[in-house]
């Protein structure tokens, strides 16, 4: 008996030992060097994944070994061009889909087939977040291009309510439940990233976090799965400064906050209070790593698996999934590791000619496709001046703006927000 008892011991410790992060190559991949968005399972088979510029949604029923693509903007049923944001699931049947292009998907077959939802007093712009809560309720959030708005459901995406969240915030990316009456919401207003909190419902929110420097977001919230007084979240910043993870333990009364060594910091996820993983991209060209930390958030390593992260999905201390270059799978290594080659992240084609500016700042800019844009001007520091350009691009193009700069001699940022990510260019005055 207790011989019986060792060998199962020894196997659970040798099991949990080799939990680790592997990419999923059985997943179509995103051949323009996109990222996938976001990613989503119901149970440990089931789920679904969004390539953003790619607009795809792929479903798997095995756990990540096999996927179906559902949706695709190469497919008939889908004609437009769009990017796909995020997907959420009340149930196998129920489900909905947001985009940045003004649209706003709906399933109640599982995604064989999908509608478009109109029944809004306000149509959202684009849903930045989404989180299904309960049986009937779904929040959703937008835009991070701005306005700031909250849509919600309680009878499973059949009537809608839009919540204008101006007062509040400049832009949302965000939102997180922990009931259909308590949680929280995400993005930045005019102070610095932001975290809002509800206990009615939406009906009302007070501030509960700002990192108080303008042009950051609070991209990316997570409640510890065990524990949901304890609230994680990622910051993303503005070169040269860094991004950040923020902390609470007490369900969003207090706040600890840590500099990381990137800064377009946006995905996070723990398994523990001490275990847990975040990511994002870098504004250059090549992605920003997996990292890890065992010891709260005090410090952090790369893995050497994974870039490009906007989701980290957990689903038990066990199983997890993450959403960039491919989709990542955090499980038993007993499972084949492939070979994989990571992408990096197609920037923006941008310039500011000529470099020297006098005292016009001409920028040029390439669209491959519709998008949108966010020009901010910051100095040599990261400080935020102005910003100077918001734009929905509605096809592919070469823009051209050229703006007075009626500021004193010294080196500038432009930093360029698409649906894509961020990237700087420096210039001199």
């Amino acid at each position: 008996m207790k011989k019986t008892l060792y060998l199962f011991l020894f196997c659970t410790i040798s099991i949990s030992a080799q939990l680790q992060w592997r990419p999923l190559t059985s997943i179509v991949s995103n051949g323009n060097n996109q990222r996938f968005d976001d990613v989503f399972f119901l149970n440990k088979d089931l789920g679904w994944a969004l390539n953003g510029s790619n607009a795809g949604v792929y479903k798997t029923t095995d756990g990540g070994d096999t996927w179906k693509i559902q949706l695709s903007e190469l497919t008939p049923a889908l004609p437009g061009n769009y990017y796909f944001r995020n997907i959420e699931f009340l149930n196998e049947n129920i489900g909905f889909l947001g985009t940045l292009n003004g649209v706003f998907f709906k399933t109640i077959d599982g995604g064989t087939n999908w509608t478009i939802i109109t029944n809004f007093s306000t149509n959202p712009p684009a849903i930045c977040g989404l989180d299904a809560v309960g049986l009937s309720t779904i929040y959703g959030c937008g835009a991070y291009f701005s306005p700031a708005y909250i849509i919600k459901s309680i009878d499973s995406g059949q009537t809608w309510q839009y919540i204008d969240m101006s007062t509040y915030a400049n832009a949302l990316v965000e939102i997180l439940f922990q009931d259909e009456n308590i949680g929280f919401a995400s993005g930045k207003n005019d102070k610095g990233g932001m975290i809002l909190k509800t206990i009615d419902g939406g009906i009302t929110w007070e501030e509960v976090y700002n990192t108080s420097i303008p042009g950051e977001y609070v991209w990316k919230l997570e409640l510890l799965p065990t524990n949901s007084d304890i609230v994680f979240g990622a910051v993303e910043s503005v070169a040269p400064l860094k991004g950040k993870f923020v902390k609470s333990i007490d369900n969003g009364i207090s706040w600890i906050s840590k500099e990381m060594p990137y800064t377009s910091i946006q995905a996070v996820g723990f398994i523990t209070e001490n275990h847990g993983w975040m990511g994002g991209y870098t504004e250059a060209v090549t992605s920003m790593p997996f990292l890890e930390t065992t010891d709260g958030g005090a410090t952090w390593n790369e893995i050497g698996v994974g870039s490009n992260l906007n989701r980290i999905f957990i689903f038990s201390d066990q199983l997890a999934y993450a959403s960039g270059t491919t989709i990542y799978k955090f499980s038993d290594t007993n499972l084949a590791t492939p070979k994989f080659s990571e992408s990096n992240r197609k920037p923006l084609i941008a310039s500011v000619q000529p470099n020297p500016i006098k005292d016009k700042l001409n920028l040029s800019i390439n669209f491959d496709k519709n998008d949108h844009i966010v020009i901010e001007l910051y100095d040599e520091s990261g400080r935020f001046i102005k910003m100077l350009q918001k734009e929905d691009v509605l096809k592919a193009s070469a823009m051209t703006y050229t703006f007075d700069f009626p500021y004193p001699k010294g080196v500038y940022i432009l930093n360029l927000h698409n649906d894509t990510g961020r990237q700087s260019i420096k210039f001199v005055k």
